[in-house]
This record gives C-alpha cells, sequence and structure tokens, in this order.
C-alpha cells in the first residue's frame, strides 16, 4: 500500500510527521529508529534571540494528556543553523523548521533567515499559548486579520512552503482558515494546545509556574478532530491534523476528518518510538480497507 502523500508541493513518503516540542532537537530520536522512516519531522520552535523558556515547573500530567507551559526555550535562529543544522539535515527525511515571532516584523525576518539549503518548509508557530503577554506575545492564530497579515509577510520573504499553525481556541476557526488561505498559506496544521490549569489541593497554588500551560495528549483529540472537520469543510489547502494522537486508529480518525498528514506530539514523551508504531499500525489498517489514502481523506464529511 502506498502511503505517499503531497501537502502542496512537499511530497512525503508517509503521512506521520514528528511534531515540534515533543520530539527534542530530532537527531537524539535517531538512537531508537532510523528517523527516514517518518514522512517528515517539525524542528523544535525557532525565535530570534534564545530564550531560557519559563520557571520550572513546566509539565505536568493530567487526566488522559499534559499541560506544558517550556514557554519556546530554543537556543535561537542563529546558533541552531550554525550548530544544530547540520546533523539535523543529515537525518534523511524532510525538516520542517518552525518559527515563532513577536510581530509580523519579526516572522519575515525569521522566514528569511531559515530559506536556506536542506529546509522542506517552514512552519509559523501562530498559535503557542505559553508566552507570558508581557514579552509582547500575541497569538496571532485568534485573529483573521492578524493571520493574513503574517502570513503574506512571511510569504513574500521566502519561497518555502509556508504552513500555517492554527489555535483551536478560537469561536470561527473556519474564518481563520480562510483567512490563511487566502493569504497564500500552502498548508494548515490544526491544532496547537489549548490553554489549562492544575490546582495543587494541598498547597492551593498552580501547579506550573506559569500558572497555565497548553493541554495536549488524548484529551485534546476530539477537539483536534472537530477543527480538523471545519477546517477541510472552509479550505481546499492541505492539512497536517494533531493534537493527542496516540495510535494508528486516531491517526486514521484524523484523515477520515480530513487530514492529508497526521503529526505526534506527546506521544512520543511516554514512548520515544511512537511515531514508528503509529505508521506501522495506519499501515495495516490502510490496508484492512483496501482503498488508497486519498480516498480515505475526508471520507467521514459524506
Amino acid at each position: 500500500m502506498d502511503l505517499a502523500v503531497s501537502l502542496g508541493p512537499l511530497r512525503l513518503k508517509n503521512p506521520i510527521i514528528a511534531a515540534s516540542g515533543a520530539f527534542g532537537g530530532g537527531d537524539e530520536f535517531q538512537t531508537f529508529f532510523d528517523l527516514k522512516q517518518l514522512g517528515a519531522l517539525v524542528a523544535k520552535t525557532l525565535t530570534v534571540e534564545p530564550r531560557a523558556g519559563n520557571a520550572p515547573p513546566r509539565l505536568v500530567e493530567t487526566p488522559s494528556g499534559m499541560l506544558n507551559a517550556v514557554g519556546l526555550q530554543n537556543v535561537g535562529i542563529e546558533e541552531f543553523f550554525k550548530a544544530k543544522w547540520p546533523a539535523l539535515r543529515a537525518l534523511g527525511c524532510p525538516i520542517i523548521v518552525s518559527i515563532a515571532g513577536f510581530s509580523a516584523e519579526e516572522f519575515a525576518g525569521l522566514a528569511t533567515r531559515a530559506t536556506v539549503d536542506g529546509v522542506a518548509a517552514l512552519e509559523l508557530n501562530l498559535s503557542c499559548p505559553n508566552v507570558a503577554h508581557g514579552e509582547g506575545a500575541r497569538c496571532f492564530a485568534q485573529s483573521a486579520e492578524d493571520t493574513r497579515h503574517v502570513i503574506e509577510r512571511v510569504k513574500a520573504s521566502t519561497p518555502l512552503p509556508v504552513i500555517a499553525k492554527l489555535s483551536p481556541e478560537v469561536s470561527d476557526l473556519p474564518s481563520i482558515a480562510r483567512a490563511a488561505e487566502s493569504a497564500g498559506a500552502d498548508i494548515l496544521s490544526l491544532v496547537n494546545t489549548m490553554p489549562g490549569m492544575v490546582i495543587d489541593i494541598d498547597s492551593e497554588k498552580p501547579v506550573l509556574a506559569n500558572k497555565t500551560g497548553g493541554l495536549s495528549g488524548p484529551a485534546l483529540r476530539p477537539v483536534a478532530v472537530r477543527c480538523v472537520w471545519e477546517a477541510r469543510r472552509a479550505v481546499k489547502l492541505p492539512i497536517i491534523g494533531l493534537g493527542g494522537v496516540v495510535s494508528g486508529r486516531d491517526a486514521l480518525e484524523m484523515i477520515l476528518a480530513g487530514a492529508d498528514a497526521v503529526a505526534i506530539g506527546t506521544a512520543s514523551f511516554w514512548d520515544p518510538k511512537a511515531t514508528l508504531t503509529i505508521l506501522k499500525e495506519l499501515t495495516g489498517l490502510v490496508e484492512r480497507k483496501g482503498r488508497p489514502l486519498e480516498q480515505l481523506r475526508g471520507a467521514a464529511q459524506n
């Protein structure tokens, strides 16, 4: 069964992608399995300057999921391409670079700097909920106008395919998706985490130093499936579905809702081989269906 997929200009050997953040720097996982088997890998989100991230504790387990408030910890874009990019590029699978700016101008500058040989595409992290508003952070993906403006600036700054990573924390997701499409985005990624909180009843204080964090894991999956469903009905763009996928059945659910590819995040925290296991399970399910992925994509819409 051929599982190759085309995400606009981006062609992948299969639809399973290692999501940004949960896969570390990426190359560490090469010790567990050959990463060439993946469809693609999204590197940890980069900002203009290095960031230490939020104070600990930054992770807390929740029923059927977890909250993270890492706060975009990263080495900065210059150091990434100087020290980390050679090893990532040598992995042999398509590498997508994730970027986050505090303004449309920063996004455009990051896109220009990330346009280097070997980068398969750029993912715009328009929707990270874990950066303090006092730093000037905005969730661009909560506004159709902001989403359009950032994407237009980025598209004018790079020839690379552009992926818009959107938030589930909006009242009208289809309007945001249509804004991304009209601005020239090549691919949508749905969804990022959504804010949540855990309070320790003994200390009577929030567990996370940041107070809130982004909810991920299986608890988020029904929301993500609904968002993929709504976006597929609103736009013609390829869609990467993510949010709580921990099995091949979960991945197929995303595809039936309308996703072209599926990204795996939190599952890699407890199982370094989760992406490979999910790929094998999905392959078996598609073979049993006896229909190509193209026929399964969005089948639940009918």
